[in-house]
């Protein structure tokens, strides 16, 4: 129908109408040109997009909306994965660490894992992001993405084809804000903050960084996926973040030496309950350190999740249990220790294993990491204020260990369909290649971390005086008091 023609009975047709009045028919006449020119839009587009659309097209604009969503979920579970992390740092392992030292230093350590999220993330954003994922060398990223220079929206397909490289890096950046974080539970009420500032800013660029790229960087030495020379299977950080830290801790607290007074003047944690709630949130948290680690919302990301929860609530048993055995009665203190030493332990092997192994890999990480606090510690008397080197140093090394030894490809086939990974597939040269993982992050922490204290000794100091540690840190190098009791 023309349009001359479609005016014309429209306006004759609305003459016509019964309820005409003044204005009546324009009216009528207006509507209906206005339903008429919408019929002719609806009627022409819909061809376009469907009747007309090729099988090819069709099926080619599903696929890009399939990858769109897969896309989306992704990036959502992996933004919730980066909050998560960074969660376990403030305020779970700040209040976990500030609820076991005296009440006069809780302030202080709690300052040092705030200060290290702002610090590490500026360092981050210059240079550190580049250094751990930057280049393919075996030791060292490159500087291609200093001052993060092409970091977008684009994915990296190195790494995950499906999220933003934003996202990836943003992910990265907690762990890398939690790992130097952990060490300061060794130096606990006897380290300067300005000494820490500066010790923990050189460590991140000199020991975390090498180890980032060497065990997740393309072309890293001991890289299981990406060209590695000796493939380590380290899913989230057991050799990276916790055997690093755990060592390095270690060294630290022997070259600060003993706190005064101890071991003979007791010195027990100042709140439990603070302790507590850190703990559990920590656990929390530590979803998104294991299961976000599959970079991915996917069976693999469920697989972690699953391993992650069974081996801490193990290892919590253990640890109890052996307690309870030596002591008469199981401890809070004990409990949420053997949690946090199987969520150390699963680490590594929490993308790799179904959810039995990981039930013995907590068990063994509870029993093993208790015998460490209560009598190795005891033995050499190292004065490792709050057991970072016996949870995450040893927690972190039997975890790899383990790894190699329960990794199925069933669960992850990281060498290639149909092709043994850990022991249980038949593969036990995959514990050697473990052993080397954690003997080059035991060097490297122990050799880094010694020359990093003495140059910091060097340039600020490392120790407080007697006096500032008997008035306690928070006062001393903060100003202020954790509690008013005068308030």
């Amino acid at each position: 129908m023309t349009i001359p023609k479609f005016l014309h009975l429209s306006k004759n047709y609305c003459k016509r109408a019964p309820y005409r009045g003044r204005g009546t028919w324009r009216t009528c006449l207006l509507l209906a040109t206005i339903l008429w020119g919408a019929s002719g839009v609806f009627a022409q587009a819909a061809p376009t997009d469907f009747s007309k659309a090729s099988t090819s097209e069709k099926l080619t604009q599903l696929d890009q909306r399939v990858t769109a969503a897969q896309s989306s979920a992704d990036n959502a579970w992996m933004l919730v994965s980066a909050a998560l992390v960074l969660m376990m740092t403030g305020p779970g392992l700040a209040l976990f660490y500030g609820g076991l030292v005296r009440r006069k230093n809780t302030l202080a350590i709690m300052m040092q894992s705030f200060a290290l999220m702002a610090l590490i993330t500026v360092m981050w954003a210059l240079v550190g992001y580049s250094l751990c994922f930057g280049g393919n060398g075996p030791l060292i990223g490159g500087f291609e993405h200093a001052f993060l220079r092409g970091v977008g929206a684009d994915p990296n397909p190195d790494y995950s084809g499906t999220i933003p490289q934003t996202t990836f890096m943003v992910y990265q950046l907690m762990f890398a804000i939690i790992t130097p974080a952990l060490i300061t539970g060794a130096t606990a009420e006897r380290m300067k903050f300005s000494g820490s500032v500066l010790f923990m800013v050189l460590w991140f660029v000199f020991v975390y960084a090498p180890l980032a790229h060497m065990v997740w960087g393309k072309g890293g030495f001991l890289n299981a996926s990406l060209g590695g020379r000796f493939p380590t299977l380290d899913f989230a950080g057991g050799t990276v973040v916790h055997i690093s830290s755990g060592v390095s801790a270690l060294v630290c607290a022997l070259y600060l030496r003993k706190r005064t007074g101890y071991p003979r003047q007791p010195m027990p944690p100042h709140s439990l309950v603070l302790s507590f709630m850190g703990a559990c949130l920590l656990w929390v948290g530590w979803f998104g350190f294991n299961a976000g680690s599959a970079l991915a919302s996917n069976g693999l990301a469920s697989s972690a999740f699953v391993a992650t929860h069974f081996a801490a609530a193990s290892a919590a048993l253990a640890w109890s249990a052996a307690e309870w055995l030596k002591n008469g009665h199981p401890s809070a203190l004990g409990a949420i220790s053997g949690a946090v030493a199987g969520l150390v332990a699963i680490t590594p092997a929490a993308g790799f294993v179904g959810p039995m192994p990981a039930l013995v890999i907590g068990i063994c990480a509870g029993a093993f990491c208790y015998w460490m606090v209560t009598k190795v510690k005891a033995i050499f008397k190292y004065d490792d204020a709050l057991d970072a080197f016996g949870v995450h140093g040893a927690g972190g090394t039997i975890g790899a260990l383990l790894t190699g030894v329960f990794a199925q490809q069933a669960i992850n086939p990281i060498f290639g369909a149909g092709k043994a990974v850990g022991g249980l597939d038949g593969h036990w040269g995959q514990v050697g290649n473990q052993l080397v993982g954690v003997l080059i992050a035991w060097a490297f922490a122990l050799g880094g971390t010694m020359v990093l204290l003495k140059i910091v000794d060097m340039i600020t100091g490392l120790r407080v005086s007697a006096e500032e540690e008997e008035a306690g840190l928070d006062i001393t190098q903060h100003g202020e008091e954790a509690y008013n009791l005068e308030a």
